[in-house]
C-alpha cells in the first residue's frame, strides 16, 4: 500500500489525466440511463472510489519541508463522503430496479448517514463552513515558512538569482559568526551555558495552543449571529434529507417537496448573507469568510440552477425547451445530432435523483 501511495504522489497529474478519462468513458457506456444500468453505475461507482482515495493519499502527503507533518489520525470524512455520493447512484439504481418506487427508502437511508457524516465534521472541524459538502477540507494555508524566507529581521528583502534573498547569505554569516561566539564562550565558562537557556526560557513566549471552537465559544463570541451561522449550515447539511422524505411523503411530482427544499435552500442562504454582511452586523460579531469559503458560497449559488431539472419543474418546463431546442436544431448537420444527444443525455441523467440531488 505504501508503495501504491508513493507512486500516486509522484504521478498525481498523470493519475488525474487518466481519471478523466475514466470517467468521461463511462458516459459512453451501453445501457446508460435504462432498466439494466446496474452494471455501468457500479463501474462508475468503483472509479468514483478510487478517484476518491486516490484525491485522499494526494492530500494527506507529508509535505516536502516538514515530512511526516501530514495529519493521518484523524477521520478520513472527505473520503467517506466522497464515497457515499459516489455509491448512492448504485444504491439508488439497483433500488429501483428490485423494489421500485419504494426506492426511496433506500436513498433516505443513504442521505441520514451523509448528513451523520458530515454534522460530525462541522462540529469537528471547529464548526467551519463545508467545503463541496466537506470533500474538501476547510484548512487555512500556512504562509509562515513562505513568508519567513522573505523576511530578515521582520521586514522584507529584495529577490535576487534565483528567487533567493541576497542579504540571507549575510544573514546566515552572521548567524554562523554568533554560533562561533557561544560555542567559544561555552569552553571558557561552562556556566554560561545555563545562564544562557534560563534567559532564552524567560525571553521566549511559551507555545499557544490553538484550541478548536466549540459551540458554546461560538455563541458566546458571536451572540445571535453565531446561532445564525451555525444553523444555516445545519439547513444546508440536512437540506437533501428533508427533500428526500418529502418525497416520500409526497411523491417526486409533488409541488410541496421542490418548493419546501427551495426554501429550506433560501432559509440557510439568507442567515449565511446576514452574518457576512458587514452593513447588518458589528464588526467584533463579524463572520470574515476566507477565499475558499467565498468560493464554496459562489457554489452554492449555482446549484440552485438544480432546481430547474428537478420534478415538477422539468416535467413542466424545462424538458419542454430543451426538446424544442432538439427540433430546431435537428436539421443543422452535425450540430442538430450533437444537441440530440446532448439532450438525450439531460434528460436521462435527470431521472436520476442523485445526480440533480446538489447533495
Amino acid at each position: 500500500m505504501e508503495a501504491y501511495k508513493t507512486w500516486v504522489r509522484r504521478n498525481k497529474d498523470y493519475v488525474h489525466s487518466l481519471e478523466s478519462l475514466a470517467n468521461g468513458l463511462t458516459w459512453l457506456l451501453p445501457e446508460r440511463f435504462s432498466t439494466s444500468e446496474i452494471g455501468p453505475e457500479a463501474v462508475t461507482a468503483i472509479l468514483g472510489i478510487i478517484t476518491a482515495i486516490n484525491e485522499h493519499i494526494i492530500d494527506t502527503a507529508p509535505s516536502e519541508r516538514h515530512p511526516g507533518s501530514a495529519d493521518t489520525s484523524s477521520f478520513p470524512y472527505g473520503l467517506c463522503i466522497s464515497a457515499l455520493k459516489d455509491l448512492e447512484t448504485l444504491v439508488e439504481v439497483v433500488a429501483e430496479y428490485y423494489y421500485g418506487d419504494k426506492k426511496w427508502n433506500f436513498i433516505a437511508v443513504t442521505e441520514a448517514i451523509k448528513v451523520i457524516v458530515r454534522l460530525a465534521l462541522f462540529r469537528n472541524s471547529g464548526y467551519k463552513m463545508l467545503l463541496h459538502g466537506g470533500e474538501t477540507p476547510n484548512v487555512e494555508k500556512d504562509l509562515d515558512d513562505t513568508n519567513s524566507q522573505q523576511r530578515i529581521g521582520g521586514f522584507p528583502g529584495p529577490g535576487g538569482h534565483n528567487g533567493q534573498n541576497p542579504l540571507a547569505f549575510e544573514g546566515r554569516a552572521l548567524s554562523a559568526l554568533s554560533r562561533f561566539g557561544e560555542r567559544a564562550r561555552a569552553m571558557s565558562d561552562p556556566s554560561w551555558i545555563q545562564r544562557t537557556q534560563q534567559l532564552r526560557a524567560i525571553m521566549e513566549p511559551p507555545t499557544s495552543i490553538i484550541k478548536r471552537p466549540t459551540l458554546s465559544m461560538i455563541l458566546s463570541e458571536k451572540g445571535v449571529n453565531g446561532a445564525l451561522f451555525v444553523l444555516g449550515e445545519i439547513l444546508f447539511i440536512t437540506r437533501p434529507l428533508i427533500y428526500v422524505l418529502l418525497i416520500r411523503r409526497y411523491g417526486i411530482r409533488a409541488w410541496i417537496p421542490w418548493f419546501l427544499s427551495l426554501s429550506v435552500d433560501f432559509i440557510g442562504f439568507g442567515f449565511l448573507s446576514h452574518v457576512t454582511n458587514s452593513g447588518t452586523v458589528e464588526r467584533d460579531q463579524k463572520f470574515h469568510l476566507s477565499a475558499f469559503e467565498k468560493d464554496e458560497v459562489k457554489r452554492r449559488k449555482l446549484l440552485w440552477a438544480l432546481y430547474l431539472m428537478r420534478e415538477p419543474f422539468f416535467g413542466k418546463y424545462t424538458r419542454q425547451k430543451l426538446e424544442g431546442t432538439e427540433r430546431l436544431l435537428e436539421p443543422v448537420p452535425l450540430i442538430g445530432t450533437l444537441t440530440g444527444k446532448i439532450v438525450e443525455l439531460i434528460i436521462g441523467a435527470q431521472t436520476r435523483y442523485t445526480y440533480m440531488s446538489g447533495s
